[in-house]
């Protein structure tokens, strides 16, 4: 019988209080990471910007066209001659268009055949962007003139804080422009999907 009164054993408040100290820590942690990943999809992104805009002026700078509107561009290795451009000056064509013929796909082409980016010169494929939509270029986006580095699919979250970082944090206005943005100002609205371009 004196086993049955046998003294149980518990957790005390001190032992309790200190796994939930580490559980703070733990998840403070994890916060902390996902914070740390998201500025550096930030990061990325505007230096994948800036790299294709570094790109495409030293393709103009060797070659006097911009890269997808190259009309001697056959002279790469993998670019035929119904991969040329026209050669007007204007990178033709929206930057997620699907037509393999469009100048603003092979805009990534020409630069890959020159080197001044990775990949082959067959390639006319847009890059990701750290969000997994394309990156693409296109002339007189979101009402701005001359060409554009626009990305594809960004939540309204995400494309505040792009063009807050980098302009004004406003969709229609600036060198940093959200798709749908007409009208008065126009604040980005985080359940809704946007393409933002950069003029460059």
């Amino acid at each position: 019988m004196s086993n049955l009164f046998k003294k149980q054993k518990g957790f005390t408040l001190v032992e309790i209080a200190i796994v939930l100290v580490i559980i703070g820590i733990l998840l403070g942690g994890i916060l902390k990471g996902q914070e740390i990943i998201q500025n550096a999809r930030f990061k990325n992104a505007i230096n994948q910007f800036h790299g294709i805009v570094t790109a495409a002026y030293s393709y103009q700078d060797r070659y006097s066209f911009m890269p997808g509107d190259d009309a001697n561009a056959d002279r790469f290795t993998g670019v035929s001659s119904s991969q040329k451009g026209n050669g007007n000056g204007i990178i033709e064509g929206s930057f997620n268009g699907t037509s393999a013929g469009d100048e603003s796909r092979r805009f990534f082409q020409h630069l890959r055949a020159a080197g001044l980016i990775k990949g082959s010169g067959t390639d006319s494929s847009q890059p990701k962007h750290p969000w997994g939509g394309i990156i693409g270029i296109q002339n007189n986006a979101q009402n701005m003139s001359g060409h554009s580095i626009c990305f594809g699919d960004l939540s309204g979250e995400i494309a505040e804080i792009l063009d807050r970082q980098n302009d004004d944090g406003i969709a229609n206005r600036g060198s940093v422009r959200g798709s749908g943005a007409t009208g008065a100002t126009v604040n980005y609205i985080a359940t809704t999907q946007y393409d933002v371009c950069f003029k460059f």
